[in-house]
């Protein structure tokens, strides 16, 4: 009897966990019976994933904290490897985290297994040598930007644009600004702060203590104001209220659920940078976004880089439409004035959410995992009809204006 068709997935962090259970569930509509293994979290998991390795093991940023997690992370590497050769996947799909998944990537196609990547690592702004082993190791990618698929198509690797899953949760988000400030317990007559300082636990300490120092400059003038923080599930809640605590900011409101609806009804939010810009600019959120990286990563991070932004909403308009505080320009006060323009220039934050509405515009259309979990399906089909051919033409779906 034929055995069902399986699938690895590899997501190492929060928003890799979202993407692997949002391809997951796409994967189990379009190919009922499907087995998925892999390394992820609690989503993941709950989406029908089978996790060989749990992704909070390796969930870390910045060339400094790999150096300090490279034992966890060769484990990983042992298990999922060892997945590979006991389960013979069809297919494996690593999801970002590019480090670890190029590599993993590696084993896969050395092991003659089929691999395609979902979210495409940063090579069009930093180490841009990673497209050799792009070339030789992956059948096709599957990008979120459309300027990522003009990179590859230009760099010879096949490649799909299946747009942004951000979009799909912006058009899910339901309810007026009142509806959803009362669902959340916050008073619809207050003007709400949206601080985001990430899901990682080295980017909260770095960031959510100035952020909340931000807050109380503002707070000092506007009794107005109120503060919420959309907590990321790999974030633990009682994390996030000692460090209020600690800020003195007690009326702090943490909140667990509609990330897109809250953020749409905020007047301004300070966001780390990520997939969270993105979220925000299609809530229509004016923003600031801010980082702050381990010192030696930072200037590792200065000699490489090569795009003029590090925001995803300025890299896919291709221009500063949000302030951008990094390293050393992200200080508190400098936070807290970049917000006061929001808060008290009508005009300018009319004119951040006009500017916003264009990020909509370049994202694709909702859809975004069945395309994905289409494309991907299709590898498989060609490969065991030994059709593949790797000079095949990029493929698009979704808007791209």
């Amino acid at each position: 009897m034929t055995r069902p068709l399986r699938i690895m997935i590899s997501a190492g962090e929060a928003s890799g966990d979202r993407l692997g259970a949002g391809l997951a569930r796409a994967l189990r509509r379009l190919a009922p019976g499907v087995e998925l293994l892999g390394m992820g979290g609690d989503e993941m998991a709950s989406s029908g994933v089978r996790i060989v390795q749990h992704l909070s093991e390796v969930s870390v940023v910045g060339i400094v904290e790999v150096l300090k997690h490279l034992p966890a992370l060769r484990r990983a590497m042992a298990r999922l490897t060892e997945a590979i050769e006991r389960e013979r996947p069809d297919l494996v799909v690593p999801v970002d985290f590019p480090d670890f998944n190029l590599r993993l990537a590696g084993r896969a196609s050395r092991a003659g297994l089929p691999v395609v990547y979902f979210v495409s690592p940063s090579v069009w702004a930093w180490r841009r040598g990673r497209l050799r082993a792009i070339r030789a190791r992956i059948r096709r990618m599957l990008v979120l930007f459309p300027f990522e698929a003009r990179f590859y198509e230009d760099a010879g690797v096949p490649v799909t644009f299946v747009g942004h899953p951000a979009v799909e949760a912006a058009a899910a988000a339901k309810g007026s600004r009142e509806e959803i400030l009362v669902r959340a317990g916050l008073d619809p007559g207050a003007r709400i702060l949206a601080l985001l300082p990430g899901s990682r636990p080295g980017e909260v300490d770095r960031l959510f203590p100035v952020m909340l120092e931000a807050a109380a400059l503002l707070l000092r003038d506007r009794r107005d104001l109120r503060v919420v923080v959309p907590r990321a599930a790999t974030v633990p809640r009682e994390s996030l209220e000692a460090f209020a605590r600690v800020a003195g900011l007690d009326g702090v409101r943490i909140h667990d659920g509609d990330y897109p609806a809250i953020l749409s009804a905020c007047a301004a939010g300070a966001v780390a940078s990520g997939t969270a810009t993105l979220e925000a600019a299609l809530a229509g959120l004016p923003m600031v976004v801010v980082y702050r990286l381990n010192p030696a990563t930072y200037l590792l991070a200065r000699l490489l880089v090569r795009v003029p932004h590090i925001a995803l909403p300025n890299l896919v308009l291709g221009r500063g439409v949000v302030p951008e505080l990094i390293q050393g320009r992200c200080t508190a006060e400098a936070i807290a004035e970049a917000l006061r323009r929001y808060l008290e220039d009508p005009a300018f934050s009319a004119r951040a959410r006009s500017a916003l509405r264009d990020v909509r515009d370049r994202l694709g259309l909702p859809g975004v995992f069945d395309r994905a979990a289409a494309a991907a399906l299709a590898e498989v089909r060609a490969d065991r009809s030994g059709a593949t051919d790797r000079a095949k033409p990029a493929r698009r779906f979704g808007s791209e204006s």
